[in-house]
């Protein structure tokens, strides 16, 4: 089985709770991915699995709370939804301290599981194309020069050419060069976005 769009994955070792998950999730147009523990999902997941996870906390073998930690151990970062017919505090709050979106507990009402669905869809969907920008991003830095790339903090720091020439021991008239060159490469129009795009890959500006 390889999932190829956006799919609701039900963990749960109770094929009655697997089967009605899959009618309710399906009635409203979702597709939907079911699995009998959580060691025949791991086995099956891809990074490229996008949507979101519903699973039961309690189930032979790997709990929920297992299968989450082993999740965000792989870096596999679908949002997470928990069903348990036997709740407890510090359960749910190590499950969303973790990033689950939601902690339901067994019997869960149909409009309160799609609504936590939805959140967790969109989450997802965020995530994604988060990542997807932070990913183009850094393609582009990675067309800068050494040079270049120094020039850049210099510049997102707020330092004007005189000033990083005389720093870098060169003209000015070559940092407007190198300036022109990282501008370009990194499709920035102005300084305010050459600066954002720099706070969204996490470089530090000088002091």
């Amino acid at each position: 089985m390889n999932a190829v769009e956006s799919a609701v994955y039900v963990v749960d070792d109770d094929v009655s709770v697997r089967t009605a998950l899959e009618r309710l999730l399906k009635s409203v147009g979702l597709t939907v991915q079911a699995f009998t523990s959580a060691r025949e999902f791991l086995e099956q997941a891809t990074p490229a699995w996008s949507g979101c996870l519903i699973a039961d906390v309690r189930m032979p073998g790997m709990s929920g709370l297992e299968l989450q930690d082993e999740l965000n151990a792989r870096q596999l970062s679908l949002p997470v939804i928990f069903l348990t017919g036997y709740g407890t505090v510090p359960a749910s709050v190590r499950a969303l301290k973790a990033g689950a979106v939601d902690f339901l507990e067994k019997p869960v009402d149909d409009q309160t599981l799609l609504d936590a669905v939805q959140t967790a869809l969109e989450r997802d969907h965020r995530s994604r194309l988060h990542q997807a920008e932070i990913k183009n991003i850094r393609q582009r830095l990675d067309s800068l020069t050494p040079r270049e790339y120094e020039v850049l903090t210099f510049i997102i720091s707020g330092r004007i050419n005189k000033q990083v020439a005389a720093e870098l021991g060169t003209t000015e008239k070559t940092i407007k060069v190198h300036r022109a060159r990282i501008m370009e490469k990194l499709q920035c129009a102005s300084l305010a976005e050459l600066v954002r795009l720099a706070e969204k890959a996490g470089i530090q500006a000088l002091d």
